[in-house]
């Protein structure tokens, strides 16, 4: 704690004006300066009218490569062009960002930033449009979460911490995805696109002004029946048939071989009103029958399913007139998640050894019970947030802006169980248990009780331009929390321009994670223990990054990191148990670096490319963090080849992956994957655009890591082709 607020008081000395006042600019360096342009060369307006736009860095409004982080933003137009049906899809092309299915938990997917992740991934805050969309009870997205792209302005993505100015989980980066609005639609949207594994997705949308009312609704259903072709031969069931159910005559109770469990079916629904000051912004996300991917206890569930409704609202105010050099915005959010889940730990037929607690015990054995309907839990998961927020802009002082922001959150976990094993259902003398769901709610026997958690914060940013083209980024947020105390987390930037045609960026920030609700507090479970006594993780990041864009066709950029994790939380097992315990694990640090080429070779062709390196280790053991890889590299050539026909397409390497300490199967096999994409624009009519995609195009056998349980890793979808139409009008 010493170490922040000794970081925090120098982030406040560098807040002070008078510090660097000295420093102001001499007539001399503005002529030398702008003898670095050249007759011919491109202007500071030609770079500023290429670059993007981002607000994820500061809350303001900053050019990407003056930006005080390392930060990547996709917009709707690049979406379209690479043909991407998900959110997931659109960060693969990040650099130092892999998509990994969680090997814990329904395949859902783990935002891996620069090898940071644990099996749930609560370690990258996700955002819409500046919200949080977090489910405390694990401290990551919700469970199945996939996310259609059609209403998506664009996405921001920071890599690196973000805890300065987002407060919790902005750890080892921050996703911020940005809606349309009314103007952006302008009009009526409608699309169609259909492919293999009986995927469709369809989507309607509507945008404009009237009397004033900037209006905007999108309807977005996507379903598919799931590649059936992911086949797993073994699992954990397997394995438990040959030890437990052969000797005792029972027949094998594993559903695999069998294939993953990937169907789904998703409504995304926004709306928004906006008119001078106030802005109105609702968004619905439904999940219907969603498949176990490979089961909640790495063993095939094709009956359980995940049933979500979730549903989040914001209401803001912005006055910029009311004081002069003040800009006020004031912000009340509210969201509500209902997860419903039907499981099936252990298949029908399963035989299996309990303890006296009832649960699956293999250290413990109170006695062998047959499930003849398998090992059912129906879990019933409320989150109720509120939180509320003000910030104060202020310009008045030359060559500063200011930020204040104060702000309140309100978390309620509400859950209800039933299940056919566990306390106060078995203890051991049970011969047969059929699948008749017993009670737990508001009982002791129920797997986490109702939580609560209350956060204050406050904090201070200011970003100073003190001398011509040299610009200090500094802030500092204070988090209060009800159930573990406080955190203090600075940042600190330093921005150059050091000619046109380069910005140079020495960064430091500090971020923290605290323990979710699962971690501090979960019971009666056959596998995890929750601990009431952890700590915060935290992360103190270094980075140093250049945006060199010689011409403007070319722009490259370039950016080293290091950092160190202390109290790395994962669940250890325990001594003589079959449970594991959270627990403040371990520290890790990292290294590496990331380069990004976007170069438009001619007029009508452009290849965008990036290549990023890390290695993480454990500070302790020296191993190397396991499953995440080591080198990714990403090609995207795309031509504009005749009137209104482009051909996209997108390679993936990823490569030197790990297995963890003690796993003695061989290492993950790399990755190679193509995609293409053909699209037509105006085709028959105008505004009527069609396309045609193949991904995975040479049938590559991807894999992604799986326990030790699952042997073989799990396969990735085959060769898919999907085709689409989409009308404006």
């Amino acid at each position: 704690m010493k170490k922040q607020y000794l970081a925090a008081l120098m982030v406040l000395a560098l807040l002070t004006p008078a510090t660097l006042q000295a420093m102001t600019e001499e007539q001399e360096e503005i002529k030398a300066f702008e003898a670095m342009f050249p007759p011919g060369a491109p202007t500071e307006k030609d770079f500023y009218e290429q670059d993007r736009l981002l607000v994820s860095a500061t809350g303001s409004m900053k050019p990407v490569r003056l930006a005080p982080s390392v930060a990547s933003v996709i917009t709707k137009e690049d979406i379209e062009e690479m043909g991407a049906t998900t959110l997931d899809e659109l960060l693969e092309t990040v650099p130092g960002l892999h998509v990994i299915p969680s090997n814990y938990n329904r395949l859902n997917s783990n935002f891996s930033i620069r090898g940071i992740h644990t099996r749930l991934n609560p370690q990258v805050l996700f955002l819409v449009n500046g919200n949080r969309a977090s489910f405390y009870l694990y401290g990551s997205r919700f469970e199945t979460f996939k996310m259609p792209v059609a209403n998506i302005s664009r996405v921001e993505i920071i890599r690196g911490p973000g805890s300065a100015l987002h407060g919790a989980d902005a750890f080892a980066g921050t996703i911020n995805v940005i809606t349309k609005d009314g103007q952006e639609i302008d009009g009526t949207a409608v699309g169609l696109r259909a492919g293999s594994f009986g995927t469709t997705d369809t989507w309607v949308q509507h945008g404009g002004n009237y009397s004033g009312w900037d209006l905007s609704l999108s309807l977005d259903y996507l379903r598919s029946d799931g590649d059936t072709d992911r086949i797993i031969t073994t699992d954990l069931q397997t394995t438990l048939d040959g030890a437990l159910n052969s000797p005792f005559g029972f027949p094998a109770a594993s559903y695999a071989p069998g294939p993953l469990e990937t169907d789904d079916s998703i409504l995304d629904a926004h709306f928004g009103l906006a008119k001078g000051n106030w802005n109105l912004r609702l968004w619905g996300w439904f999940q219907n029958d969603g498949g176990q991917g490979a089961g909640v206890a790495q063993i095939l569930d094709p009956v359980g399913n995940e049933n979500i409704d979730y549903y989040s609202g914001d209401l803001t105010y912005t006055n910029d007139s009311l004081i002069k050099d003040w800009q006020f915005n004031l912000q009340v959010t509210y969201s509500y998640l209902n997860e419903e889940s039907l499981i099936f730990l252990m298949p029908s037929g399963a035989f299996l050894p309990i303890g006296a607690d009832g649960n699956i015990d293999f250290a413990n054995i109170a006695g062998m019970t047959y499930f003849p309907d398998g090992v059912i839990g129906k879990p019933i998961t409320k989150e109720d947030q509120k939180s509320c927020s003000f910030k104060a802009f202020h310009e008045g002082f030359n060559q500063h802006l200011l930020l204040f922001e104060a702000g309140y959150q309100h978390i309620k976990l509400y859950v209800e169980e039933s299940k056919n094993f566990g306390p106060g259902v078995l203890d051991g003398s049970q011969a047969v248990s059929d699948g008749t769901l017993i009670e737990a709610t508001r009982t002791p026997n129920i797997f986490i009780k109702d939580t609560t958690r209350e956060v204050w914060h406050a904090l201070i940013q200011d970003e100073w331009s003190f001398a011509r083209y040299w610009e200090i980024t500094a802030g500092v947020r204070y988090d209060h929390y009800s159930d573990f105390g406080d955190t203090i987390n600075p940042r600190l930037a330093l921005v150059w321009q050091t000619s046109p045609d380069l910005a140079s960026k020495l960064l430091y920030g500090r971020a923290f994670r605290p323990p979710s609700f699962a971690e501090n507090f979960i019971i009666n479970n056959p596998n995890s223990k929750g601990n009431p006594d952890l700590d915060p993780e935290t992360i103190d990041t270094y980075e140093l990054a250049f945006d060199y864009q010689p011409s403007s066709r070319l722009r490259t950029i370039f950016n080293l990191f290091y950092y160190e994790i202390h109290d790395l939380i994962e669940y250890i097992p325990d001594v003589g148990q079959t449970t594991s315990t959270a627990q403040n694990s371990k520290d890790q640090n990292g290294h590496g670096f990331e380069i990004d080429v976007i170069w438009d070779i001619s007029d009508t062709f452009r290849l965008r490319s990036n290549f990023a390196y890390q290695r993480s280790k454990d500070d302790d053991t020296d191993e190397i963090v396991p499953d995440t890889p080591e080198m990714q590299l990403y090609l995207n050539p795309h031509w504009k080849f005749a009137n209104d026909w482009s051909l996209d397409g997108q390679y993936y390497w990823i490569a030197d992956r790990h297995r963890a300490d003690g796993d003695s199967r061989d290492d993950i096999k790399n990755n190679d994957i193509v995609n293409i994409t053909l699209r037509k624009k105006n085709i028959f009519i105008k505004h009527l655009d069609a396309a045609l995609a193949v991904r995975n195009l040479f049938e590559e056998d991807v894999r992604e890591p799986s326990t030790s349980v699952i042997p073989n890793d799990y396969p990735m979808e085959s060769r898919a082709i999907w085709a689409e139409l989409r009308f404006h009008f």
